[in-house]
Parts: structure tokens; sequence; C-alpha cells
């Protein structure tokens, strides 16, 4: 029997893949399912190819298989296509554009007078790259179909239950505040922001969890189609996408910041905005995205959980899996992670060198 402690998007994820398999699973959520306390809210996160690093091409092209699988199998539409652009003097289009197209990705570069022809609505001063394989998913409907699929597919589902506790030898027993035991072959713990927090019998890599700030910005033109972006100069760093229903009734835009979270604890953050992300972002919007009003019409706050280089943590220490495939980026990966944490989990897979607890290994 495997227990999944967290059912985020990764854990979610990791159960649906486990009992599609065939495997006895217990997913276990401390709070209810799709709740706003950790990173797997919402209604739109961004999917995209655009990486410099040739790793994260690979597997976001082998993610997208795995999404289009789980929208067979759950019967959900999860995953919107948008095609997206990347471009400020620090994102470096043309790299970017060479990664791609070393992997067989389509793409092209832009000048920015092409690209401003072709989105009028943002500001452009330099080279931009195009990639149709980008687009917006939404966690919300993921984390929801994931959880209904596994039970389907026979999962038991502890919600409302907090682990406690590991007693680790050759099996683990877990403790709940329900005063229930259970006695697991293999634990997966995906417990997200938290997992700094928690006791455990291995040792993590020093994880940083930050209060991130989203804010939505009204389309002036209700028609146009945006892409996803990704900009970054020498002064900030900063994405948009479609916001879905997040943003309210009508078409509008998600943007925030990817750099500047405010260093927080998953049990004690405030959820409060930090208002000079605020002003940052809606001076950004008023200065680079000029088909939105720069007055958000919504915003929330979510967390963070960044490994040192941006890596996820995906690696077995005896009968614990530890999933975090984290820093900001994870969301798109998500039925992948499941995959590869459920390879793990029933060692069908060794973890990735650059995944492991210890990067020296």
């Amino acid at each position: 029997m495997i227990a999944v402690v967290g059912a985020g998007l990764m854990g979610a994820a990791t159960a649906w893949q486990l009992a599609r398999r065939g495997h006895e699973v217990t997913l276990i959520e401390a709070y209810d399912i799709g709740h706003r306390r950790g990173s797997s809210h919402g209604s739109s996160r961004i999917f995209r190819r655009a990486y410099a690093d040739g790793l994260y091409v690979d597997l976001t092209g082998r993610a997208y298989e795995q999404w289009r699988e789980l929208e067979h199998d759950s019967s959900t539409p999860l995953l919107r296509m948008t095609g997206g652009v990347d471009f400020g003097a620090g994102r470096d289009p043309e790299g970017l554009a060479g990664a791609l197209g070393g992997a067989g990705v389509p793409h092209e570069v832009l000048g920015a007078e092409a690209a401003s022809e072709r989105w009028p609505y943002i500001r452009f001063d330099g080279p931009v790259l195009y990639h149709p394989g980008a687009g917006v998913l939404d966690a919300d409907e993921t984390v929801a179909a994931c959880v209904r699929r596994a039970i389907e597919h026979g999962a038991d589902a502890w919600i409302g239950v907090r682990v406690t506790g590991f007693d680790v030898g050759e099996k683990v027993r877990l403790r709940t505040d329900d005063g229930r035991e259970l006695t697991a072959d293999t634990v997966v713990i995906a417990a997200g922001a938290w997992l700094p927090e928690l006791e455990l019998p291995v040792r993590l890599p020093e994880l940083k969890v930050t209060q991130q700030q989203v804010f939505h910005f009204r389309q002036r033109e209700s028609s146009a189609g945006w892409p996803t972006l990704v900009f970054k100069d020498e002064s900030m760093q900063t994405y948009g996408l479609p916001s879905g229903g997040d943003g309210g009734p009508l078409p509008a835009m998600k943007v925030a910041e990817h750099d500047r979270g405010t260093p927080a604890r998953a049990s004690t953050r405030t959820g409060v905005v930090d208002p000079s992300s605020r002003t940052r972002v809606s001076d950004f919007v008023r200065d680079r995205l000029p088909g939105l009003d720069p007055d958000p019409v919504a915003e929330a706050t979510c967390l963070y959980t960044t490994a040192p280089k941006d890596d996820f943590v995906l690696d077995r220490h005896g009968p614990v899996v530890i999933v975090s495939p984290c820093s900001g980026q994870g969301a798109k990966f998500t039925p992948l992670i499941g995959a590869m944490a459920a390879d793990l989990a029933t060692g069908r897979a060794e973890p990735h060198p650059r995944f492991r607890l210890d990067r020296s290994a």
C-alpha cells in the first residue's frame, strides 16, 4: 500500500497515476480539496516550452503528452493553448530560440515592429520569441479531476486529516490528528510549502518559502486573444496569462512578479497582498501592456517553495519519496510529476541526478 500525503497538484496527480496503474493508494489531505492555503489553487497557470535548459524543454514535451492523457482519462478539458511570447533584455529570446530549435520545438523570433503588429496591445522594444506550444492550465480543475479519478480508480481519500508523525522502518507508520494510524509500504510526501516544517526522516535541500502576489487586469478589448508572456529586464521579472474565472466575468489577464516574494511559512503566512508589489505590477502593465486597464480588478496570494538552482526535488530515501517540483514552475509539469513520483514509489525508476535530495550525489 502507498500513502500520498498532500492533495495539491502534485500529490493529487501522484495518487491518480498510482491508482490508475492498479496500486492500493491512500491520499491524505489536511484541508479541503482545492483549498487556497498553498500553491495549487486558481484557474490559471502557464504552460510553456520556452526554457534555456534542454532538460526542461524535454520535460515540457513529455508533460504535454501527460496533460492530454489526463484530459482523456478524466473527460475534463484542462489545458488551453494560446501561444506564448518571451521578451525583455534579460529574457534572451535568441538564446531561448536556440534551445527550442535544438529540441525541434516550433518557434519564431520577431523584431519589435513585427511583434507589435501581431500583438498591438503589448509594447515591445527588442526581439521577441514566440512559440505556439504555450497555454493556460486550470489548477483547480486539475486537482479536482485527479482526486476524482484516483478515487474512481480505487484510491481511498482521507480529507481534512493532518499527518502528525512518521515512524520509518522497512515500512512507514503514519499518525494523524484524528487518532488514526496507517502503515504503508511507501509514503509519498507532496506537502508543498509545508514540507520544510515537517519532521522527516530525510535531510532536505535548503527550501525557501515565499508568499507571492498575483493581480488580474481587465482587457480593454474583450475580443483580443492574448498569449502568455514572460518578461525580464534588469529591474524585474514578470509573467502574464489569461485569468480564467479568477479575473471575474469579463476577459482579464493575470500578471505577477516572479522574483520578489516575501519570506513566509506555510502555517503562519498572512495572506495579505504586498502593496508594493501591486504598485510595481500596475506600473509594468501601464508601461508594457497598454491593452489592459492598469487598475487590478482582483488579486490573490499563493506560495512558492524554491529549491537550489530552481530545480525540482524528486527522490526516494528508503520507503519515503519526497516530491517538491517547485520554484514557481512546477504546475505545468503536474501529470508528468505524478508519473515520475509514481515510478519512484514503485521502484520503476531511479531519481534524476539533478532532482536528488543530495545534489552532490
